[in-house]
């Protein structure tokens, strides 16, 4: 499999430039785990927003993509009008379809807009905001240097 290496110092200059483009006032932040949250707490720290949650999805089984897309530990949201979902990467956009959704159907009245740092073009869905498309496996610091380190 053709792999591209995303570095610490890749994903903090991504993070800025989605800052940048993000033009929308959100209550919230809502991690698509496990990808998701290292964005979704740089976010929380940037925009001074405490109410980071997280949502766990399984859809993939290593790089394996299953069948369909699990859902499950739902945030209480029950305060929040408007959420911003986050997540490393649009694959094919299944995960990211289903968790919206869960969750219009569980909160139809918040407003839910979505942002990562790659996006492949084919995805049946596209995030609001996103940095990069991505051409090949991304590989994330935050898996391939823990795997070289242990």
């Amino acid at each position: 499999m053709d792999k591209q290496y995303y570095s610490y110092e890749d994903f903090l200059a991504d993070a800025k430039v989605l800052t940048q483009k993000i033009d929308w006032q959100f209550d919230c932040i809502i991690a698509i785990a496990r990808g998701g949250l290292c964005l979704s707490q740089l976010l929380g720290e940037y925009y001074s927003i405490r109410e980071v949650y997280s949502i766990n999805t399984i859809g993939y089984d290593e790089s394996t993509k299953l069948e369909g897309v699990t859902v499950f530990n739902v945030p209480e949201l029950r305060s929040v009008k408007s959420a911003l979902i986050v997540d490393d990467i649009v694959d094919s956009g299944d995960t990211l379809a289903e968790v919206l959704n869960v969750l219009g159907k569980i909160y139809p009245d918040i407003t839910f807009k979505t942002a990562s740092l790659f996006y492949k073009k084919g995805a049946k869905i596209a995030p609001d905001w996103s940095v990069q498309e991505a051409q090949k496996w991304i590989a994330f610091f935050w898996t391939e240097d823990m795997k070289r380190n242990i």
